[in-house]
């Protein structure tokens, strides 16, 4: 099996010092590994201080859940909380191996939170704490998170303690979805696309008004019409028209570098989007009422 990999060192993700702050909790990692049971091997009556999540990648056996008992085969998971009583037993025949992900799961508040995160992890963690002791199919494949936080740490590419910290909120959020009935749906925040679109327009002038900005071109990137975008620079600000921002902008450019150095005029001109120094010189005197030779040795703002 594919996560038999992690046994050749099977400590390697327990030393790292794992916390996650999602919404206002903080989940820290006590235990996080692969572990087999030889045949017939039992594990008598527990419980633990910690939530255990229990994925069975490989083999068979049975778990015994609030006196219940139920088969355990490759595919299935179960969660045990604090103070849960469980009995584990392999196959008589064959080995089961086991991921188990133990969790200490506290209550922190942390100031200026995204309030959808932290209503999705009040959610999740309500759904675990009211989780029924029945194994279930891990439908959303949650144990595929184990291996790969642990290639994450064995390889230690860029970000991988991030990526892991990740993985341990995914198999959260996948143990608690397993548990959901089938068609459950979730709607999450939506975008005004109007403003967004706007914003997003005007992002991009900004990155590129040095350069051939046409409606045209920012509509592409939109993904949506000239007219579209037309009507969307016409709701948003209705004063100021796509050029007129477009030359606000340029202008911008310009008296930051006139106010900076002694750079010729023309070059500046160039530099921020003016076809030359003429250009320039008219715009420069319909909007702010002197030239940019005058300008440098004053301040002044765009109407």
């Amino acid at each position: 099996m594919i996560y038999q990999t992690m046994s050749q060192k099977s400590d390697l993700l327990e030393r790292l010092d794992i916390t996650v702050q999602w919404g206002h909790y903080e989940i820290v990692v006590l235990r996080f590994h692969l572990t087999s049971f030889p045949a017939g091997k039992i594990i008598d009556f527990h419980n633990h201080a910690e939530f255990e999540f229990h994925f069975i990648p490989k083999g068979k056996g049975k778990v015994i859940l609030a006196e219940q008992e139920y088969p355990l085969s490759q595919g299935m998971l179960y969660l045990t909380g604090p103070g849960v009583m469980h009995y584990q037993e392999a196959d008589q025949e064959e080995a089961m191996d086991e991921l188990c992900l133990h969790i200490d799961i506290r209550q922190k508040s942390r100031a200026e939170v995204d309030p959808w995160e932290v209503a999705e992890a009040e959610e999740c963690i309500d759904k675990l704490r009211k989780l029924p002791l029945i194994p279930i199919h891990d439908r959303h494949h949650a144990m595929n998170c184990f291996l790969e936080a642990y290639e994450a740490c064995e390889d230690k590419f860029t970000g991988y303690y991030t990526a892991i910290k990740q993985f341990v909120i995914s198999i959260l959020l996948k143990t608690a979805r397993a548990y959901d009935p089938e068609g459950v749906r979730a709607e999450a925040p939506v975008r005004d696309m109007l403003t967004y679109r706007y914003e997003y327009a005007i992002q991009y002038i900004r990155a590129n008004y040095s350069g051939a900005v046409t409606l045209d071109n920012v509509a592409e990137k939109l993904k949506i019409s000239s007219r579209q975008l037309q009507r969307i620079f016409n709701k948003v600000n209705p004063d100021q028209s796509f050029s007129q921002i477009l030359e606000n902008i340029r202008l911008e450019g310009v008296c930051r570098k006139l106010s900076e150095g002694n750079q010729p005029i023309e070059q500046i001109a160039q530099s921020e989007g003016f076809t030359n120094a003429n250009y320039l010189h008219i715009v420069f005197r319909k909007r702010l009422g002197i030239t940019p030779a005058t300008y440098r040795n004053g301040k002044h703002t765009i109407k």
